[in-house]
């Protein structure tokens, strides 16, 4: 005889699965989180920011392909597979497009990629300046599957690397946000009076000051960089989960349960951590997921302001920063390549969260 358990937590799951835009978010969030990790596993440039710069073959189109030159650099750099696998690698070597080349007396003669129909410069190289006579295996053909940027980079590689930041903040913001949010609502819904009106005025406060201006302000009194970033996003999102939770609290207070506990004589602290929060956090969840979207976006527009992630390392803000002048010099992809990146990451999580709300309605 089998048992089918009826209990909420199995009905909302149900109740999502039936919904194919959330599960095809959730997959997709779950892709888009590998990527985030494994990024110079999979990025056809896997140097530290895939920041690997040819001015020769600058702002090329989607697809194009050119013969890669790589001269091995004398100096010898020491680095752990971990260290590879999740910051790249240290890539001392140089590397040189080219149009053609030929080996005459142990000597590489090579012509450097110009373009415009320019001549490149012709230049010689001693063979034994590689680590082996077969100097064929230094030059191989690369595709640049999104074109290149204006330095020269590969926009693809800096793409999945990008991912990382926009990606990240997302769940530091989010997880500082509930951490503050959780503890002030808490506090102001429950005990009431003077705490409640202290913190309604610390909150009314703060949602007062405009988000991306509070946001510039603690980014400056921090300094610029890559955490600071993701605190400062963090630090500016918590009044709404605040508000909700000291909603759902003063509601909750009220209900049998809680005067039950009271009556046993659990402490403060056992009653909002064991009884009340487990019964409020539906929508805690879905205001949460709106959250990871709305850093999505701050984090963007914070690079594209040249405050977020500084070069050379990548990110969709910094990317649109960078070539939103292309649009209209006939190479909008440039920018419109990150920018659907955001696009696609800000609606899944607003997808997810449209789905865990409907997925959490006991009305229906």
């Amino acid at each position: 005889m089998s048992y089918k358990s009826n209990s909420l937590k199995q009905l909302a799951l149900q109740k999502f699965r039936k919904n194919f835009w959330g599960v095809f978010s959730f997959y997709f969030l779950i892709l888009v989180g590998l990527v985030s990790i494994f990024a110079y596993v999979v990025a056809p440039d896997n140097s530290r920011y895939a920041n690997q710069m040819h001015l020769s073959i600058h702002s090329k189109k989607p697809g194009f392909k050119v013969t890669m030159l790589t001269i091995p650099s004398q100096f010898k750099t020491e680095q752990n597979t971990l260290s590879k696998l999740f910051f790249g690698k240290k890539n001392a070597d140089t590397e040189v497009p080219i149009s053609e080349y030929r080996i005459d007396d142990e000597v590489l003669v090579y012509r450097e990629y110009a373009t415009d129909g320019l001549e490149g410069v012709v230049k010689t190289l001693q063979v034994k300046s590689f680590p082996h006579e077969d100097v064929s295996s230094f030059i191989e053909e690369k595709s640049f599957l999104f074109g290149t940027d204006k330095y020269g980079r590969d926009l693809l590689s800096r793409v999945l690397v990008g991912a990382r930041i926009s990606f990240f903040i997302g769940f530091v913001a989010v997880f500082i946000s509930l951490l503050i949010g959780v503890l002030m609502g808490s506090l102001a819904g429950y005990f009431g009076g003077r705490v409640d009106a202290i913190i309604m005025w610390l909150i009314n406060v703060t949602w007062s000051i405009p988000t991306l201006l509070l946001v510039i302000a603690i980014t400056l009194a921090l300094g610029k960089g890559f955490w600071q970033v993701f605190i400062a996003v963090g630090l500016t999102m918590w009044v709404e989960v605040a508000r909700v939770v000291r909603g759902q609290i003063i509601s909750a207070k009220e209900m049998q349960y809680v005067t039950a506990a009271r009556a046993l004589g659990f402490s403060d602290f056992r009653i909002i951590s064991k009884h009340i929060l487990p019964n409020i956090m539906a929508p805690v969840i879905v205001i949460s997921a709106a959250n990871f979207a709305a850093a999505i976006l701050i984090e963007s527009g914070l690079s594209f302001l040249g405050i977020g992630a500084q070069p050379p390392m990548a990110s969709w803000g910094a990317m649109i920063k960078d070539h939103y002048n292309y649009i209209i010099l006939g190479k909008p992809y440039l920018a419109i390549i990150p920018g659907l990146c955001i696009m696609s990451l800000v609606m899944a999580f607003m997808l997810i969260g449209n789905a865990l709300r409907d997925a959490l309605d006991v009305k229906t």
